[in-house]
């Protein structure tokens, strides 16, 4: 006999597109209610709670920066000839046809979204810290840091005017919501900060807020307008492209439509012609997309399975860098504008700033055999650190009296090496819920390499005969929105090292795509071994009669994968979800909730005035 164990991994992963979810058919979620209720979590609160938008883990995952080993937004020089760009929470430098890089910013913050002074004087950035992200300006000359904004919010996607004497971004100062702002800067400081956009409303729609938020500002070469990305009456994605002169209150005009999902990131190009930005049209995955500045049909520039987003123009307007995770982890390209060539950029050699050192660690199980598994790694100051070829994760949560930051992460096969700044250093490993948490603090010297080896052990449980518990997570999403390019073979990874005996990949659709379509076969995923299984189920989305899970589908993903979409081909209420079970059940499926109507309200289509609308 066989027994599912309902318990899931503590922690879900807004920067991972292996999504481990906690929401389970609705049978299965009162029992996991029911069985672990006496279990508070009270204490753990939401990252960055001054954000007042539903869905947090959408503009989480998708839109704010986040930690990763591999190289994050990148941005150049005045002269075309280097990149500054973000990776493992700092800010580096490195030259165009070098593969060595200088590191120029640590701890305690976590750095992101530089961008260097057409004066070449500075480079502004995002660091998150004290749960707030606040702009930070370096002087490139002398090495220093001061703080540019001090409310509290959060503060992204910094951007230089052509004349280097003012900068826009985004900030949630106002109303808790994403929004344009601009401020002066003069000799090394800044002044006049004012809010660009206005605060409008749109339509009722789903997973945004009911008010409209503008992102991703991108300057004129003459520094008089902004492009950017706004979603007034768009019910699903972020928006579509918006030109504005850059002056508070001014007339937005809508220059391309399109429901991006916040990855667009426009960057005007350095002539004033055209505008790159990263879309999905038609695809599963980002590509770099070309649109007239002035409106017009865009054209694609790059293509592939997987996404490269977060481009910039050169000033020379001859390259275009930007971020892809064709192999997975993110990593650092550039494009050559006329000719399509593509060089990566990697950084061999890494020139740090403070003395580091290096732990090899090695887990292994009861039998003393390396066994995969969850690690964090915390060094002196503060941060988290992960090996240079790991995929960095995050909680969504945190107890505020317990630690600075959500706890970061990497699943491990088993031996990994990780290098951390020399100091005291906390290692933690955690192989789901049927072994002990393993906690070890050690003290690692400037070039050295310390060996740390980590024994996990069963619980003391009590065993009942003839039966085997199985732990499992039954709504997962492989790819979603997330910063890597996920496969059955790294799923299956993370399922061992969360002790996961059985994850169904629930396929989905965000917006007009569903990366995992591929995968879908009705069978067991050849990776699956004899004690890991790995299914591609499905979810179905209709937010208005709830979203239903899909277990065991033996002959085709159900479609339309959607209903009750207004503005759209599905915006009719049918199939309900009674047909939509009717159809899985005659594939043998087992079918249940797992999001039970929408915000828990039961629907009335006779009398909710939401349907209006479709």
């Amino acid at each position: 006999m066989q027994c599912i164990n309902l318990a899931v991994p503590e922690a879900t992963t807004p920067i991972m597109s292996f999504h481990l979810a906690r929401r389970f058919a609705l049978l299965l979620f009162f029992f996991f209610f029911t069985l672990f209720s006496p279990l508070s979590f009270a204490e753990r609160e939401q990252v960055l709670k001054q954000i007042d938008l539903p869905h947090h883990y959408y503009y989480r995952e998708m839109y704010l920066p986040q930690l990763t080993t591999g190289p994050g937004s990148a941005a150049w020089s005045p002269d075309s000839e280097w990149l500054v760009y973000a990776m493992q929470g700092s800010l580096w430098k490195q030259k165009m046809g070098t593969t060595v890089a200088e590191q120029l910013t640590e701890g305690p913050g976590y750095h992101y979204q530089p961008d260097w002074s057409p004066d070449g004087k500075w480079i502004i950035f995002a660091e998150y810290y004290k749960d707030a992200v606040e702009l930070m300006l370096l002087e490139v000359a002398s090495g220093k840091i001061s703080q540019v904004t001090d409310g509290r919010a959060v503060n992204v996607e910094p951007h230089w005017t052509p004349d280097s004497k003012r900068i826009a971004f985004v900030s949630t100062s106002h109303n808790k919501r994403f929004h344009i702002f601009t401020a002066d800067f003069t000799d090394g400081h800044f002044s006049n900060f004012q809010r660009l956009t206005s605060e409008t409303e749109s339509k009722p729609r789903y997973y945004y807020s009911k008010y409209d938020h503008e992102i991703s500002p991108t300057w004129s070469p003459d520094g008089k307008e902004i492009i950017f990305i706004h979603n007034h009456e768009r019910i699903y994605g972020t928006g579509g492209l918006y030109r504005m002169r850059a002056e508070a209150g001014a007339e937005m005009k809508e220059i391309h439509y399109e429901e991006t999902t916040w990855k667009a990131r426009p960057h005007w190009s350095p002539d004033g012609k055209r505008v790159v930005f990263a879309s999905y049209q038609g695809r599963q995955w980002h590509q770099l997309w070309l649109v007239p500045a002035a409106g017009g049909d865009p054209l694609p520039m790059t293509f592939g399975e997987y996404d490269n987003v977060s481009p910039r123009w050169s000033p020379d307007g001859k390259y275009i860098v930007f971020i892809s995770n064709r192999d997975g982890n993110t990593s650092l390209w550039v494009l050559e504008t006329i000719g399509g060539s593509q060089i990566q950029v990697i950084a061999k050699e890494r020139k740090y700033k403070i003395a580091v050192g290096k732990i090899h660690i090695t887990v292994l199980d009861e039998t003393g055999k390396t066994t995969p598994a969850r690690v964090t790694v915390k060094a002196a100051d503060g941060r988290e650190y992960a090996p240079d070829d790991a995929w960095m994760h995050s909680d969504d949560g945190f107890d505020r009296a317990d630690r600075s930051f959500e706890a970061h992460y990497f699943h491990c096969t088993g031996r990994s090496t990780v290098t951390v700044p020399a100091g005291k250093v906390v290692v933690e490993v955690m192989k789901g819920f049927e072994h002990h948490f393993e906690k070890r603090s050690l003290e690692v010297k400037p070039n050295q390499t310390v060996e740390l080896s980590i024994q996990t052990n069963l619980l003391d449980v009590p065993k009942e005969p003839n039966v085997r518990w199985a732990s499992s997570d039954l709504h997962i999403h492989m790819n979603y929105g997330g910063a890597y390019r996920n496969d059955p073979k790294h799923l299956m990874l993370q399922a061992q090292a969360e002790d996961l005996n059985l994850s169904q990949n629930l396929i989905v659709n965000k917006e007009q795509r569903i990366p995992d379509i591929q995968y879908f076969s009705g069978k067991l995923d050849p990776v699956s071994t004899g004690d890991y299984l790995l299914m591609h189920g499905q979810e179905y989305h209709t937010s208005y009669w709830g979203h239903m899970g899909l277990l065991h589908l033996t002959r085709n993903f159900l479609m339309p994968a959607f209903a009750a979409y207004p503005n759209t081909a599905s915006a009719s209420l049918y199939p309900d979800n009674t047909t939509i079970a009717k159809l899985a059940h005659d594939q043998g499926a087992l079918v249940g909730y797992v999001h039970p109507f929408d915000k828990g309200d039961t629907p009335d289509p006779a009398h909710d005035a939401k349907v209006t609308y479709a």
